[in-house]
């Protein structure tokens, strides 16, 4: 059974910096694509950076030159680096994976809070 686990949640002044990660469990990570996604208040999910096996990296744009996406395989973990926080970056964060090159994301961690103040 495959299991995400975030941390790395919490308040951040605009323009400061967090680091969510996620620890997978339950199947190869190597194997896995993985991404961040984030849900605000009254908003739908939306993909905010992705992560595939071969370490090919995607971001939304609004977050390109501020999120860094990593992973560590000998570690099972995947990262995401926020940096120059901006108040519409508050979400709850959620870290998703699938072992397919296509479709959805079939598992999904519990959600980690981060909310930029002013």
């Amino acid at each position: 059974q495959v299991q995400l686990a975030e941390a790395g949640g919490g308040l951040v002044q605009a323009g400061g910096s967090l680091t969510l990660s996620c620890v997978a469990s339950g199947r190869t990570f190597s194997s896995a694509n993985m991404a961040w996604f984030r849900q605000a208040p009254g908003k739908d999910r939306e993909i905010v950076a992705g992560i595939s096996r071969t370490s090919s990296t995607y971001y939304k744009d609004s977050v390109k030159g501020r999120f860094t996406i990593s992973r560590d395989n000998a570690k099972n973990t995947v990262y995401l680096q926020m940096n120059s926080l901006k108040l519409e970056d508050t979400a709850d964060y959620y870290c998703a994976a699938k072992w397919a090159n296509f479709g959805s994301y079939d598992f999904w961690g519990q959600g980690t809070q981060v909310t930029v103040s002013s």
